[in-house]
């Protein structure tokens, strides 16, 4: 089992252009999965993204969600790990 990580500060989460409208509502949420991934790198989040449609790359508050009580992992392949992200830590 994954053991509870601090996260730098900042991190990135790729997804598709479609996606945003539904996001801005309810923040990310982890859907089917386990978690919702972030990655430390824009370069990542972007090929990510590219796998659903236009990509686009939202930055994630890190810092404060994990300041607010946020748990973070990070995986073995170095994705990032958090139960979900409320849209007030996803940064403009």
């Amino acid at each position: 089992a994954l053991l509870p990580q601090k996260p730098p500060d900042i991190l990135y989460h790729g997804t598709a252009l479609k996606y945003l409208e539904s996001i801005q509502k309810h923040g990310l949420l982890k859907q089917k999965r386990d978690h919702v991934h972030l990655s430390a790198d824009t370069a990542t989040a972007e090929k990510v993204g590219q796998r659903h449609g236009k990509p686009i790359i939202l930055t994630i508050d890190a810092e404060k969600m994990h300041e607010a009580g946020f748990v973070f992992y990070c995986a073995d392949n170095g994705v990032w790990l958090t139960d979900a992200v409320p849209m007030a830590f996803i940064m403009a």
